[in-house]
């Protein structure tokens, strides 16, 4: 059942030449979304390959459903294979997933530090 309120759907029309509008666009233009504040991170082992047996430390810094975020301080391949191990408890949760993407970090405390960023679809 959608329990969500039903949206309306207008047909106003955008004036992109407006210089207001034109003037908002060319401020934002430099942004870039970071979501990082919306999940507690959390330390996990990383392994390499789906049969990895040496783990890496890495953060957990995003995840739902399918998709994961770590951060690590160590490239990984855009396609690699990789196992997430998480503590949860007494218990370990393993997760096996793809690289789909990686970056390195956009914050100068993340560049300092030598941070990158995979996003990884969960099998």
């Amino acid at each position: 059942m959608d329990r969500r309120p039903p949206t309306r759907v207008s047909n106003l029309r955008v004036d992109w030449s407006d210089p207001e509008l034109e003037s908002l666009l060319r401020r934002s233009e430099s942004w870039r979304l970071d979501n990082r504040g919306g999940f507690a991170p959390q330390g996990v082992q990383l392994y390499m390959g789906w049969s990895g047996s040496v783990g890496r430390s890495a953060t957990l810094v995003w995840e739902r459903d399918k998709s994961v975020v770590v951060e690590t301080n160590f490239p990984i391949g855009t396609g690699e294979h990789v196992r997430i191990d998480k503590h949860l408890g007494e218990s370990i949760r393993s997760l096996w997933g793809v690289v789909a993407e990686g970056r390195e970090g956009s914050r100068d405390e993340d560049r300092a530090n030598g941070l990158h960023f995979y996003w990884l679809h969960v099998k």
